[in-house]
């Protein structure tokens, strides 16, 4: 942050008519995510930890052990949880969303990365986000897998024209009354949009409120997949 100058008069201390003219400063330039070299030995904890340290963000206050590293990620509110400190995520099952789909359920993809994106067809900023996770899930196919959790839709009619409008093509969960979705104690998802993140050892691994991206998706994904 520059130092702003203290403000000049241009007439002596206590004249009449005086007045205070601030001299321009620069610009603030807002915070940036500067990524490190990808390898092997880089873990997602590590690399959303120099991204916080980077942003200017620091864990919430008052924020018990164990519970995730709070910030933001590219202007998102963002919690992690260090590998070290992960817990095993509970499995939400519920009806498929799409008629005669059969069950949903987060814990069917072992060994990949699982995605749970919570939204509802009420929702302005799912509509916003929906492309983006679209995307993400077709370039990251081969190490996640998206599962989508639909909340307070009561009639599934709307939901599903969502889910065609947007040529949605991973399972959705139809959950109005949220009840598999309050499984998830650890980092409950408060917010819809919020999309979790579940490690390739079927742990709660990180969780973004709000309207995400293409490539934030990706990068967590990709983070995530990479780690030993």
């Amino acid at each position: 942050m520059t130092d702003q100058e203290p403000m000049r008069r241009t007439a002596a201390a206590g004249a009449p008519g005086d007045t205070a003219q601030p001299r321009p400063h620069a610009r603030r330039r807002g915070p940036s995510l500067v990524r490190g070299p990808v390898g092997a030995s880089r873990t997602f904890a590590g690399a959303v930890v120099v991204a916080l340290v980077l942003a200017g963000c620091t864990p919430a206050s008052g924020q018990p052990a164990g519970a995730g590293q709070q910030g933001r990620l590219a202007g998102q509110p963002l919690t992690v949880v260090p590998p070290g400190q992960r817990r095993p995520a509970p499995v939400a099952t519920g009806p498929n969303l799409a008629p005669g789909g059969g069950d949903v359920s987060t814990g069917a993809y072992p060994g990949k990365v699982v995605v749970v994106n919570v939204w509802g067809s009420w929702c302005a900023p799912c509509r916003k986000e929906a492309p983006e996770l679209v995307a993400a899930s077709a370039q990251t196919a081969d190490v996640a897998q998206f599962v989508g959790i639909d909340i307070r839709d009561y009639d599934p009619a709307p939901a599903r024209a969502f889910v065609r409008a947007f040529a949605v093509p991973y399972p959705q969960m139809y959950d109005p009354q949220g009840a598999q979705l309050v499984k998830f104690t650890e980092l409950p998802a408060s917010g819809v949009p919020s999309t979790l993140f579940i490690d390739r050892r079927g742990r709660v691994a990180a969780r973004i409120v709000g309207a995400t991206t293409q490539t934030t998706l990706t990068q967590i994904v990709n983070d995530l997949a990479g780690e030993s």
